[in-house]
């Protein structure tokens, strides 16, 4: 196994916050210092509305900076093998240019973490995900044939999501990117280099996301935003992001999951089967880490699980605890993500819930807290398990997408 780190040798812990290589381009646009941090980097949590910003990915074209994501290429003759064993899923089933959704456990069977796969062909992959693994990747691969490079601070992110999205890359020039299906991904050329495009996102909704090399960044924002302007297209921060992804109902680590090496108090490690995705827990394709444990969970059964509800009223219920409709003193789960849906004049929420409440068709009552004019209400709604998605607009799965 072969490591290789980013270019900067100093340790992470002691770098300052840095730009990521799209902030020049977009720093005038920022209208309101509504800043964050995420894995080292200045992150914006809104331009200045996140409401404007939001209905941008409705109605016309978002963007999203996502050079903070931590990526990770990983290479070599026993690439496969290794991915096969660091991930719950089939990774030998997925073609060259294509994308997944994974998870990755320990070997008590608990989620370290969520992200995608990218493969670019039978050796060549890339594992990106939100937080930083590679002590965790480097462990898992002691005894395969692979190397593992951090190229977080190599490759530059645009995630451009929305009904217009797809027609404004090809007013760029990216021939044939209305062929991309759903998690797919294809090398396009503009002005003399390489920009992958895959046709992923965090939104729900007709969106692409396009990788550079950072040295090509300034050249790309002005690309598409040049070709963006007469639709519509307005940066966005992670506060619109967050509102899109609930009403996706996606979730997100640090609110529907804490990875298992951070948790401190027993029971707050989550398995796949808890959140709802069984579907990317493949026990036929042989062993992966976690694999024993999992086993055992799946034949046991579940006391809990993430679902989506739907709450009566309108008032965001952020933090709610649920309760039996029929002993109110029994709770019986928690809301981990709320929203006040606008597009669907809906509120929604996930949440975990106890069995056999997760199943639904059982009456159940949200605590919420209201803040008024400086006193704190308590008020009790009823809510019920919905589907997920919330929402799902069909241009999110037609190829190639109808031209707005």
């Amino acid at each position: 196994m072969k490591t290789n780190t980013n270019n900067n040798q100093r340790p992470l812990i002691e770098r300052p916050i840095q730009e990521t290589a799209f902030y020049p381009s977009y720093k005038h646009l920022i209208q309101n210092d509504n800043y964050e941090e995420w894995s080292g980097y200045t992150a914006l949590a809104s331009f200045a509305c996140e409401g404007q910003e939001y209905f941008a990915v409705r109605n016309t074209c978002g963007v999203y900076d996502i050079c903070p994501m931590i990526k990770y290429d990983i290479s070599g003759p026993d690439a496969e093998r290794f991915m096969n064993r660091l991930v719950t899923r089939d990774v030998s089933k997925m073609l060259p240019e294509r994308v997944v959704y994974a998870v990755w456990c320990n070997d008590n069977g608990h989620v370290i973490e969520d992200g995608t796969v990218f493969r670019y062909s039978a050796t060549d992959f890339r594992l990106c995900c939100a937080e930083r693994q590679l002590e965790w990747l480097e462990d898992s691969s002691i005894g395969y044939d692979v190397s593992i490079a951090d190229v977080t601070e190599e490759i530059a992110g645009l995630a451009v999501q929305g009904p217009v999205s797809c027609r404004i890359l090809k007013k760029m020039g990216f021939t044939g990117v209305e062929n991309l299906k759903p998690f797919q991904l294809a090398t396009f050329p503009l002005h003399g280099y390489d920009v992958v495009i895959s046709r992923t996102g965090f939104t729900g909704d007709l969106g692409y996301e396009l990788w550079i090399d950072v040295k090509n960044a300034s050249d790309l924002w002005e690309s598409l935003f040049s070709a963006g302007k007469p639709h519509g297209i307005l940066m966005m921060g992670s506060e619109a992001l967050e509102m899109l992804r609930i009403e996706a109902g996606l979730m997100l680590v640090n609110a529907e999951f804490m990875s298992c090496f951070q948790t401190v108090r027993l029971n707050r490690d989550r398995t796949p089967f808890e959140l709802g995705l069984d579907w990317l827990v493949d026990f036929n394709k042989g062993h992966f880490i976690g694999r024993r444990a999992l086993l055992k969970v799946s034949m046991k059964g579940l006391s809990r699980k993430l679902v989506g509800i739907d709450i009566d009223w309108n008032k965001q219920a952020d933090g709610a605890l649920i309760y039996d409709s029929k002993d109110a003193s029994k709770q019986i789960g928690e809301v981990t993500s709320a929203l006040w849906s606008p597009i669907l004049k809906q509120n929604i929420a996930l949440a975990y819930l106890d069995a056999p409440y997760f199943d639904g068709g059982k009456e159940m009552w949200a605590e919420v807290y209201l803040h008024r004019e400086c006193m704190w209400e308590r008020k009790m709604y009823k809510c019920r398990v919905a589907q997920r998605p919330f929402y799902s607009p069909d241009r999110r799965r037609l190829t190639p997408p109808n031209d707005m």
